[in-house]
C-alpha cells in the first residue's frame, strides 16, 4: 500500500484559509462581498492541488541555473522572474515561494472577482492585490526578536504586488550575512529573487565572526551545492554591519533603477538602510513600544 500526501484546508474563525501540502503552507485573505470572497477562496484551493506534485516532476531543471524551459505554471513563473536577474547566478528555486503565491493569487482574481482586497502570505512571502483600500505592512528586521524596523504602506496604483524578506536565518540558506533583506515589487516572484540577491550581497569576506558550510553538506538536494552558505554571525561592530550593508544597498539600487523592485529595507546588527519611497524607516522611540 503506497502512502499519498494530498492537500490540507483549514478555515479560521475570521474567514480566512490556510492551505498546506507538504512544505508549502499558505495564510489566504478574501475581503469584499461574502459570495465574491467564498468563490475566490475556492479558486484559489483548486489552483493549489497540483501545485506541489508539478514542481517535484521538475525538480532537478528548477535546481539547476540553467536548462530546458519548466513546463508547469509555476515552475514558468520562477523561471521568468530569475531570468530577469541575469547574469547573476541564481536558479528558479529563488522564486519558488513568491512564485506558488502569485500563482494562487491570479486564481483569485479573475476578470469580475468583486473582491476589495486580497493577500497571499507563503511563509513571509506575500502576494497581495488592493482595489481601494491600503494595506500596511510591519517590516522585522530581526526575525529572532522580532524587533521592527519600518514600515510599508500600499496602495492601488503604487505597482506593488509582492513582498518577500530573505536573510542568514530565514528558511533558506544565504550567502551573505544580512539579518533581513525586505523588497517590496510588482509581484511576489520578483520580490523573492531580489531578496535572495541583495542579502547574498551584504557581506563580510572573511570575516573572522562569520562562519559558513558548503550548503549540500548541510542540505545534499540544495540547489547551492558546494556554495559557502553563512551558518552563523558573531558580534560586528557598527561600522563593519554599514560597510555590510552598503554593498546589499548598492545592488537595491541597481535593481531599482531597472525597474525589478519599488522598494527594499535591510538590517544587520541594529543597523539598517532602506530604499524606495513606499517604506518609512522607524524612529528609536516607536521601536521602544512595538
Amino acid at each position: 500500500m503506497s502512502f499519498h500526501e494530498t492537500p490540507v484546508v483549514r478555515m479560521a474563525r475570521d474567514g480566512r484559509m490556510r492551505l498546506t501540502h507538504g512544505p508549502i503552507d499558505l495564510i489566504l485573505t478574501a475581503e469584499g462581498p461574502a459570495e465574491a470572497a467564498r468563490d475566490a477562496l475556492r479558486r484559489a484551493h483548486e489552483a493549489f492541488e497540483p501545485v506541489l506534485h508539478e514542481l517535484c516532476a521538475e525538480l532537478p531543471r528548477l535546481r539547476a541555473a540553467h536548462g530546458p524551459a519548466p513546463r508547469g505554471a509555476v515552475a514558468r513563473r520562477m523561471q521568468n522572474a530569475t531570468d530577469l536577474f541575469a547574469p547573476a547566478f541564481v536558479t528558479p528555486m529563488a522564486a519558488v515561494a513568491g512564485s506558488v503565491a502569485d500563482h494562487v493569487l491570479a486564481a483569485m482574481l479573475v476578470p469580475g472577482h468583486g473582491l476589495t482586497r486580497a493577500h497571499i502570505n507563503n511563509g513571509g512571502d506575500i502576494a497581495l492585490w488592493t482595489a481601494a483600500k491600503p494595506l500596511r505592512l510591519s517590516i522585522c528586521e530581526d526575525p529572532i526578536i522580532r524587533a521592527p524596523g519600518g514600515r510599508a504602506e500600499i496602495g492601488p496604483d503604487d505597482g506593488i504586488g509582492g513582498v518577500a524578506t530573505s536573510g542568514w536565518r530565514g528558511r533558506s540558506h544565504s550567502l551573505g550575512i544580512a539579518d533581513a533583506v525586505t523588497v517590496l515589487a510588482r509581484d511576489a516572484a520578483l520580490a523573492d529573487v531580489a531578496a535572495t540577491l541583495i542579502a547574498n550581497a551584504v557581506d563580510l569576506p572573511g570575516h573572522p565572526a562569520v562562519t559558513r558550510a558548503r550548503a549540500c553538506d548541510l542540505s545534499p538536494d540544495s540547489d547551492l551545492g558546494a556554495l559557502a552558505v553563512t551558518t552563523g554571525v558573531g558580534r560586528l561592530t557598527a561600522s563593519e554591519a554599514r560597510e555590510a550593508l552598503a554593498k546589499g544597498h548598492a545592488l537595491a539600487q541597481n535593481y531599482i533603477s531597472r525597474g525589478l523592485i519599488r522598494a527594499a529595507c535591510l538590517a544587520l546588527a541594529g543597523e539598517r538602510t532602506a530604499l524606495g519611497d513606499t517604506i518609512t524607516e522607524i524612529t528609536e522611540e516607536e521601536a521602544l513600544h512595538a
